[in-house]
C-alpha cells in the first residue's frame, strides 16, 4: 500500500511525513521537513498518503 519514498500524514492530523521504510503493517518515516530529525513508527492503517487540499491563493 505504501511505499518508501511516500508521503503521508497521520489520520488524525499531524505533519507531513516521509516513509523510509515498510515492515510489514509499520511504517518508519521521517518529518518531511526534517529528513535528518527524528524516525517515527507508525501502522499503516493509522496513516493516509499526504494531499494538499485548497488552492493556496494560487490565481
Amino acid at each position: 500500500m505504501f511505499s518508501v519514498g511516500d508521503f503521508v500524514q497521520p489520520r488524525q492530523g499531524g505533519p507531513k511525513l516521509k516513509v523510509l521504510e515498510v515492515k510489514g503493517e509499520s511504517l518508519v518515516t521521517v518529518q518531511a521537513s526534517d529528513e535528518q530529525g527524528e524516525k517515527f513508527t507508525l501502522q499503516a492503517a493509522d496513516v493516509t498518503l499526504y494531499t494538499e487540499a485548497g488552492d493556496f491563493g494560487v490565481c
